[in-house]
C-alpha cells in the first residue's frame, strides 16, 4: 500500500464539527438546555445570598451620622487680588518623604519645629530630623492609632524659648525642647462648660506667653472622623480662651462648623478662625467667605480686606496647605497630609 493510500483511507476517522445546521445530536441540546438551567438557578441563589443580608444590613444599621441643614453665600469672584496665579508653584520642597503630615511649624530663632502624623514633635535643623516629644505612645501607623498616639497640630513659640502645642486627643501642652521637658497645660479629658473637648485643634499665643486661644472643632466627632464631622455639619465646635497664670478657659465663640485655625492680630486686639465646615473664616462677624478647589494662600487686612493671593491651580508643588508661617523672608507651608513642607521666597512673589 502506498501512503497516499493510506492517507486516504484515514480521513474518514477525523473529527467532525458538529453544529446546529448540520444536526445537532438530541442528548447534547437537553445536556446544553440543564446546564443553562443549572447555572441560573446557581446565579438566582448566589444574588438572593448577598441582597437578603445587604438589605437587611440596611435597614438594622443607623447611620453615623445625623445631617443639620447648612446654607452657603456665593463666593467672591476670582478677580483683582484674587485672580489665578501660579505663584505658589515657585515653592521649594523640604525634608520629602521623610515627614508626614506637618501640620503647624512654629520657630525659635533659626531651628524650626512641627508635628507630625505619628504622633512626634520634631525638630527641623541642618537637614536632620529629631524628635524631641511625644504625648501618646504605641504604634503609630494608621489613623486609628492616633487617640492613642496623639496628633500634634498648632504648634506656636513662646516669649520664654518653648513650644505651646494643640494635640488633638491629648489636650494643650508646654513643650522645652532643649531639655526634651514636656508640661500637660490642659487636658483634653477636662470638660468646658460641661463639654468634652474631643477634637483639638490649633492655638495662637499672646506675646507676653500669658493667653492661649485654641479651637476645639468638635466635642462630639475626633480628629479621625473629621469628614464625618463635615458632611455631618455639626455647629458644636468652640474658640476658647486659656490663661497659663490662673488656668482658667473661656468660651469665646460656640456653635461654630469645624473651627480649625485660628489667628490672633498683630495688635492683638481680635482674633480670626476658619470655621472648615462653612468656607469662611470669623471673628465676632464673618470677615470674608472663599471656597477655593485648589491650592491658596490669602493675605488678608487688620479689617479682612484682601491684600494679595497665592495660587496653585492644580497642587502641582503646594498641596493640602493647613498653615503658613513666616520666617526671615520666606513663606513656610505646612500640611495635614502631605509627605513634606514648602518654603516660598517672599522675594519671588
Amino acid at each position: 500500500m502506498s501512503e497516499a493510500d493510506g492517507l486516504r483511507q484515514r480521513r474518514p476517522l477525523r473529527p467532525q464539527v458538529v453544529t446546529d445546521d448540520d444536526g445537532q445530536a438530541p442528548e447534547a441540546k437537553d445536556g446544553s438546555s440543564f446546564s443553562g438551567r443549572v447555572f441560573r438557578v446557581t446565579f438566582l441563589m448566589l444574588a438572593v445570598s448577598l441582597t437578603v443580608p445587604l438589605l437587611g444590613a440596611m435597614m438594622l444599621l443607623e447611620s453615623p451620622i445625623d445631617p443639620q441643614p447648612l446654607s452657603f453665600k456665593e463666593p467672591p469672584l476670582l478677580l483683582g487680588v484674587l485672580h489665578p496665579n501660579t505663584k505658589l508653584r515657585q515653592a521649594e520642597r523640604l525634608f520629602e518623604n521623610q515627614l508626614v503630615g506637618p501640620e503647624s511649624i512654629a520657630h525659635i530663632g533659626d531651628v524650626m519645629f512641627t508635628g507630625t502624623a505619628d504622633g512626634r514633635v520634631v525638630k527641623l535643623e541642618n537637614g536632620e530630623i529629631e524628635t524631641i516629644a511625644r504625648f501618646g505612645s504605641g504604634p503609630c501607623k494608621t489613623r486609628d492609632d492616633e487617640p492613642v498616639c496623639g496628633r500634634p497640630l498648632g504648634i506656636r513659640a513662646g516669649p520664654n524659648g518653648t513650644l505651646f502645642v494643640a494635640d488633638a486627643y491629648k489636650g494643650l501642652f508646654e513643650v522645652n525642647p532643649w531639655k526634651r521637658e514636656v508640661k500637660l497645660l490642659l487636658s483634653s479629658e477636662t470638660p468646658i462648660e460641661g463639654k468634652n473637648m474631643s477634637f483639638v485643634n490649633d492655638l495662637t499665643v499672646t506675646q507676653d506667653g500669658r493667653k492661649i486661644y485654641f479651637t476645639d472643632s468638635s466635642s462630639k466627632w475626633q480628629r479621625r472622623d473629621y469628614l464625618l464631622l463635615v458632611m455631618e455639619g455639626t455647629d458644636d465646635g468652640r474658640l476658647l480662651e486659656y490663661d497659663t497664670v490662673t488656668r482658667e478657659v473661656k468660651v469665646l465663640l460656640d456653635q461654630l462648623r469645624f473651627p480649625n485655625g485660628v489667628q490672633l492680630s498683630p495688635a492683638e486686639d481680635f482674633v480670626l478662625v476658619a470655621e472648615t465646615t462653612m468656607a469662611r473664616i470669623r471673628s465676632q462677624e464673618t470677615v470674608m467667605k472663599f471656597v477655593p478647589r485648589y491650592s491658596l494662600v490669602l493675605e488678608l487686612s487688620d479689617s479682612g480686606a484682601f491684600r494679595r493671593s497665592l495660587h496653585d491651580p492644580d497642587g502641582l508643588v503646594a498641596t493640602y496647605i493647613s498653615e503658613v508661617h513666616e520666617h526671615d523672608g520666606h513663606l513656610y507651608l505646612g500640611s495635614f497630609r502631605s509627605p513634606f513642607l514648602c518654603r516660598l521666597s517672599l522675594q519671588a512673589v
